[in-house]
């Protein structure tokens, strides 16, 4: 068996007793663990170049807005009531169906209007022969004037008779005010109708409006003919508005101005879709570029700038995406050049060129 000594640590030998056999072993493997390793890792290759097209990030006013909700109506609409008491007896029409201006919606019970203007041409018809008879002894001196004078009074009154009794059996009959679609039916076939009860609603589905509630700030900023952006719900597309009307009392409650924007006939517009318009507020400029520059992954927003010809990844912040711009609240600078087909680069570093 042999001793041997090793200086492991400074100041402090280490002595180990080897056999014969293994000493030589050990000795190798000490000094294989004590010497340093060779590097494994290889150079990356080279990254392929990228046809993408940049943009400068420019900085321009942010066109700050506010939305408004509101909904679309038509323009003009009624709801359809009876002038005179009676049961309905016929019902002409169903909601969604298409009636012209003088249309025949719905018949009332006419009887007790027949009635009255049968009494009412009864009365007319003596009156006219008490007239003639009058008239006649008049010119014989049978009568006074003043006879012939209370006899054409009460013809007179007959007549105005005559003509109440017939509009009274005209309001039986319940017409279409103007050209539209039946929105809804209120009532049916046996209902009572009474004045001030609606009947039926029609709507003109081709004149359109928007119509929201602004509050008392923003107000001074939608003037009587401008024209603001309108995003509906169920379209992709951004319509365009024009203020019509403004309310000039505000609501006592909710301490809002009704403001209404006329729509232009657009295909599958309908009244009662919800929607927001864009009121501008003002703002100070920001950087922004095309919108197709950001991309996403998850919850971060990031973009490729462009520096000495390769790209280097961006962590931003976004702000508003008004039409193909996007503001970018924080992580690129202007001037600085941004990938607009961001999607395009995959790895940071690789070159770009113009396509």
């Amino acid at each position: 068996m042999t001793r041997t000594s090793f200086l492991l640590s400074p100041g402090r030998p280490v002595r180990l007793w080897l056999r014969p056999v293994g000493a030589a072993l050990g000795l190798a493997l000490l000094a294989a663990g004590c010497r340093p390793h060779a590097p494994t890792s290889t150079a990356p290759a080279a990254l392929p170049a990228v046809k993408a097209r940049v943009a400068p990030v420019e900085l321009r006013a942010s066109g700050a807005t506010e939305e408004v909700v509101g909904t679309v109506r038509a323009r003009l609409r009624a709801a359809v009531e009876a002038k005179v008491p009676g049961r309905i007896e016929t019902l002409r029409v169903n909601p969604g169906q298409t009636v012209n201006a003088g249309e025949l919606l719905l018949t009332l019970d006419a009887r007790e209007a027949q009635a009255r203007l049968d009494s009412a041409i009864a009365v007319r018809e003596q009156t006219a022969r008490d007239l003639e008879r009058i008239s006649k002894l008049v010119k014989d001196g049978a009568v006074t004037q003043a006879d012939l004078d209370a006899t054409e009074a009460r013809h007179r009154v007959a007549l105005a008779s005559v003509s109440e009794a017939e509009t009274f059996l005209g309001h039986t009959r319940v017409l279409a005010p103007f050209k539209g679609v039946i929105t809804r039916k209120l009532a049916d076939v046996g209902d009572l109708a009474t004045p001030g009860r609606p009947l039926l609603e029609i709507e003109d589905p081709l004149a359109l409006r928007f119509e929201t509630d602004v509050p008392e700030a923003l107000l001074e900023r939608l003037e009587m003919g401008g024209s603001f952006p309108v995003r509906l719900d169920s379209r992709t597309n951004v319509l365009m508005a024009t203020v019509s009307e403004v309310a000039p009392v505000a609501d006592s409650v909710s301490r809002t101005f009704r403001v209404k924007l006329d729509l232009a006939a657009q295909p599958g517009l309908r009244a009662g879709q919800f929607g927001r318009v864009a009121v501008p507020t003002g703002g100070i400029p920001v950087p922004q570029v095309p919108a197709s520059a950001i991309a996403r992954r998850g919850q971060m927003e990031y973009v490729w700038i462009v520096q000495e010809g390769r790209t280097l990844l961006r962590i931003v912040r976004t702000g508003k995406v008004a039409g193909d711009r996007a503001e970018v609240l924080s992580g690129i600078s202007p001037g600085e050049y941004v990938v607009i087909d961001g999607a395009l680069v995959h790895r940071e570093g690789q070159p770009v060129e113009a396509p």
